[in-house]
């Protein structure tokens, strides 16, 4: 009896396994996604792309291709999710909460968005997963979430600077962006919102803001730009940092719980530093170095069972 009980507990531990793998897998292919984002648009506003611009690469292009689908699925109830819901998502989740974020690279570096808005996604996800959620954090992430906190303190402590007024408001934009977030991922949660349907509703309703862009001269001015310069934003933007991301991480949040996804977009920071140095050629510095690795050990935290 007690080793066909020993192994059938192993037998489910297994079963168990394989989702939580796959949302980790899931959740760390977001977080890369959205550091090439990042990436992204430190470069197109380089180049001379506006926020709203880079916004408009990120969500109408796959609105555009997804729009046949949420249609034939049903746009009076938007795929079942309901425009209530849908609209809800779409501003805690999608252009809204992006447009706001991209406001704040116009008053702070671009160090400043990558470190403080997803540590305060992280924060954010694990204060409604216990309160909202009513899911149980356990000791062991909670010394993750403090320690990834550590490392982004770290990470953002060259960046940071001096805090004038106007560096003042850009990161208290970067903490509302991340509070928004963790809402986007609750809300899934709560609401038990597929991940296909959600990264179509959130790229579609995307298209309501399409004609204020092309009123304001919006083409004209990235046709300017360029045709590889577009392409660049498109595949940075259109796709990987945004529906692709968005539905990693939908998926993530699907296998683990709010409370352990939500350490996923604590991890885009230390990989926005990979990324940079392997794309931009910007090396980090060692006292980068060492807020990465306090990332990673943090992360290894919160995502242990105890």
């Amino acid at each position: 009896m007690d080793q066909r009980t020993s192994g059938a507990d192993a037998l489910i531990q297994k079963n168990d396994a394989a989702p939580a793998l796959l949302g980790v897998v899931c959740g760390l292919s977001a977080a890369l996604f959205w550091a090439l984002g990042f990436a992204g648009t430190r470069h197109g506003l380089k180049v001379g792309f506006t926020p709203v611009d880079l916004l408009v690469h990120r969500y109408v292009w796959s609105g555009i291709v997804f729009l046949p689908l949420v249609a034939r699925a049903g746009i009076s109830d938007l795929c079942g999710i309901g425009w209530g819901r849908g609209l809800a998502l779409m501003v805690l989740g999608g252009p809204v909460m992006s447009l706001i974020s991209y406001t704040g690279f116009l008053f702070v570096p671009l160090g400043h968005g990558s470190v403080i808005q997803p540590s305060s996604a992280t924060l954010g996800g694990l204060l409604l997963a216990a309160m909202f959620l009513k899911e149980k954090i356990s000791a062991s992430r909670l010394a993750g979430a403090i320690v990834i906190v550590g490392g982004l303190g770290v990470i953002g402590a060259e960046s940071i600077g001096h805090f004038g007024a106007d560096g003042v408001q850009g990161d208290l934009i970067f903490v509302l962006t991340g509070l928004m977030f963790a809402g986007f991922g609750a809300l899934l949660r709560h609401w038990r919102v597929s991940a296909v349907s959600a990264a179509l509703v959130i790229n579609v309703l995307s298209l309501l803001l399409l004609p204020v862009y092309l009123l304001t001269g919006g083409p004209a001015r990235v046709a300017a730009i360029g045709v590889s310069e577009n392409a660049i934003q498109a595949l940075a933007q259109g796709v990987l940092a945004g529906p692709a991301a968005l539905y990693l991480f939908a998926v993530s949040v699907q296998r683990l719980g709010v409370a352990r996804a939500a350490v996923f977009p604590a991890c885009v920071p230390a990989l926005t530093l990979l990324t940079g140095w392997l794309l931009l050629g910007e090396p980090p510095t060692m006292l980068q170095t060492a807020g990465l690795v306090t990332v990673l050990c943090g992360f290894y935290l919160a995502q242990r069972q105890r």
